[in-house]
């Protein structure tokens, strides 16, 4: 069947054979698991209670909670009694809870956990409009989950007919949710988004699936951000399972246990499982530790281009030896890995490839619900270092100074209560200007280059675009992660986060003692080892950015801290207050 609203997934599923575990969360260790038609009974019935409450069309409904199956029955409900789903990040700020609350008109606020509970509702006290509360866990004095079921079940008979108008009379081009962007600067603003728009842009990419109903995926990316959200919708329209994870501290068990198929990931994510698997090549000695290193070797410059005879037995070597214990400890499976969100170092693509853990890149935004680009699993083809082809219906343009154009379904209502956001951000023809740079390689394949807002200029005039430098300091050996700055400046310079583990075993290697990280960091012996880590960088890049005087700093950046955004995104302006001073010192003698 054509789907064209979010409900139409439900009525899909039924052409689908039984299944026991269309979703699934893991609690305590041990999955719970709900079956096609539980999943279209409770979210009807999640429909229902709201009716019963007394919700009118157009109520806009705030959800705030971890992934769990929860989440899609009132993302369901909320649609079927046509009613705006605005999912929210379960670790926003008070102040970002306090204007989306505010400013979304919200009036009902679903949340996963007493403990978020207690977080939130003085939050929304604080608003002079009735708000009322409902909570994913059973408690006693506050409204349920489990009391809106019983409440929509004694309800059925009396709206049962006013929810089949709904999906009878219900337009894909009515608004159905309304995200907030986590944003890399400024507050948050409320994008407008149709069925049609995450229809069309789910459906866009489950066309290139080849993973169907006999398989299970694993989903912890939050469920409020769009990629993942647009990722379950594919998978309900493949009927492939989702398995919500615990926690981020049990994704690799949880992948083990359900012995999933893939995942969706962000950069930092896939970085971090890049590093467990070096990590674990050094506790390895003699020739089990060359063997690792040599497939090492192999997976970081893999060429997934070379169909050589003698290349591909290399492949099958080090996978018997070496990649396929990586994929025992994650459930033995072969896997499909989508990344999206930032650019991710093509090393890890490489590496994970090699080891059939194949990661497909993409691209998109909040504001095009969200993915414009992918590379397809279904064409066999990766080109790694570029976010794949434009999906199908989706137009692709370029403005004269290389900004990433787009037009089609996928594109946002608008922003919610800012016509004039949204006139800045889609012109009079209909085309939605990214605020990216990138170009088509080989005339198909869209290449991300940088953020436009994030180019600065330097004294001489010469632009910088700082995340193609950031992206390449850390993909060498000792640099977590960097910040290159420099606007209006002589020369571009970096405050640059060293890999403490990897600093630490180089100067116990090196015999060099220390009580603390900062005395590390002091060290002669460590200071010429990073500065020839940014050297060696410099060497690709061309004279004018060259990254000089570089700060080096142990410091913690997070979401907590406000210097990463929701999806991990560098928070430019908290940056630059932050190292206000480190900057200043920097030109001081310039």
């Amino acid at each position: 069947m054509e789907i064209l609203r979010t409900f139409d997934l439900l009525e899909n599923l039924k052409s689908y054979p039984p299944k026991d575990d269309i979703l699934a969360r893991r609690s305590r260790g041990k999955w719970i698991k709900y079956s096609i038609d539980q999943y279209i009974d409770i979210s009807h019935t999640v429909a229902y209670g709201l009716l019963a409450m007394g919700f009118k069309p157009g109520t806009k409904v705030i959800t705030i909670t971890t992934n769990r199956p929860e989440w899609n029955f009132m993302d369901m409900g909320i649609n079927l009694a046509h009613m705006i789903h605005v999912p929210v990040y379960s670790t926003l700020s008070p102040d970002d809870y306090l204007h989306i609350i505010t400013h979304s008109d919200a009036e009902l606020i679903v949340v996963g956990s007493p403990a978020l509970y207690k977080r939130v509702a003085p939050i929304a006290a604080k608003i002079d409009r009735d708000i009322k509360f409902i909570l994913m866990d059973d408690a006693d004095d506050v409204m349920t989950m489990t009391k809106l079921y019983d409440l929509g079940r004694e309800n059925k008979e009396r709206f049962a007919s006013v929810v089949e108008e709904n999906k009878k009379n219900i337009s894909p081009d009515e608004c159905a949710s309304i995200v907030y962007t986590s944003g890399t600067t400024g507050v948050p603003k409320g994008v407008m988004l149709s069925h049609r728009n995450m229809m069309f842009d789910s459906h866009g990419h489950a066309l290139r699936q080849t993973k169907n109903y006999s398989h299970k995926m694993v989903s912890f990316l939050p469920l409020c951000h769009m990629y993942e959200r647009t990722m379950n919708y594919e998978y309900q329209e493949l009927a492939i399972s989702t398995y919500y994870a615990e926690s981020l501290a049990t994704i690799a068990s949880d992948l083990k246990d359900c012995h999933s198929d893939g995942f969706c990931a962000v950069p930092r994510v896939l970085e971090m499982m890049y590093g467990k698997l070096e990590e674990a090549g050094k506790k390895l000695t003699g020739l089990k530790a060359k063997i690792y290193w040599a497939a090492w070797d192999y997976a970081n410059h893999f060429d997934n281009e070379n169909t050589g005879w003698f290349y591909l037995q290399k492949q099958k070597l080090f996978d018997k030896l070496v990649y396929s214990k990586w994929r025992e400890n994650l459930g033995g499976h072969e896997m499909l890995v989508v990344s999206g969100g930032s650019s991710i170092q093509a090393k890890i693509v490489r590496c994970f490839n090699a080891a059939k853990l194949y990661i497909f890149e993409g691209y998109g935004l909040t504001e095009t619900s969200p993915v414009i680009a992918v590379n397809s699993p279904a064409d066999k083809y990766n080109v790694i270092g570029t976010v794949g082809k434009a999906m199908d219906g989706t137009e692709l343009s370029f403005a004269e100074d290389g900004e990433i154009l787009t037009r089609g379904p996928h594109v946002m209502l608008g922003y919610y209560k800012n016509p004039e956001a949204t006139k800045e951000m889609i012109d009079a023809d209909g085309w939605l200007h990214t605020g990216d740079i990138g170009f088509l390689k080989d005339g198909k394949y869209l290449k991300i280059t940088d953020r436009k807002k994030e180019i600065f200029k330097l004294s001489s005039g010469k632009y910088i675009a700082p995340q193609v430098i950031e992206t390449l300091l850390k993909e060498t050996d000792y640099i977590e992660n960097a910040f290159v700055f420099g606007a209006g400046e002589k020369f571009a310079s970096a405050v640059i986060i060293p890999s403490y583990a990897k600093v630490k075993a180089y100067a116990d290697e090196q015999g060099i003692k220390v009580e603390t990280k900062e005395q590390l960091l002091e060290k002669p012996e460590i200071q010429k080892l990073l500065n020839h880590a940014v050297a060696t960088v410099n060497e690709q890049l061309a004279a004018h950015e060259n990254v000089k005087r570089p700060t080096f700093l142990f410091d913690e950046w997070n979401t907590d801290n406000g210097m990463l955004s929701q999806t991990l995104k560098l928070k430019r302006r908290n940056l630059q207050t932050r190292y206000a001073q480190v900057i200043e010192d920097t030109y001081k003698t310039a």
